[in-house]
């Protein structure tokens, strides 16, 4: 049925700003599902790699490390200490 003007049934405004439309909201929750499930046998499975291959797993595990605590930037510190070292005088004792 085509829109006729002045149908009080439209939607004048549209769809409100950053809302998402249901085929986005479906995929995004089977994503989210798919990604739960895979958080909660994680650990089983790296324990399986780590049998077969122990250097892979560790690999495994710093991959995902970087997820959770975040990389450190650079810092290039450039400078100059002057110092001046005086005469230091040591005595040693023989008799304790």
């Amino acid at each position: 049925m085509p829109f006729q003007k002045g149908d009080k049934n439209i939607n004048r405004l549209g769809r409100p700003k950053n809302a998402i439309n249901r085929s986005t909201e479906q995929a995004k929750l089977t994503l989210a599902r798919l990604a739960d499930t895979g958080l909660n046998n994680i650990k089983e499975d790296i324990e399986r790699i780590r049998q077969d291959d122990p250097l892979a797993a560790a690999k495994l595990y710093l991959q995902i490390l970087e997820y959770i605590i975040p990389k450190q930037s650079r810092v290039e510190v450039n400078g100059q200490i002057e110092q001046r070292i005086q005469q230091v005088t040591v005595n040693i004792n023989k008799n304790v």
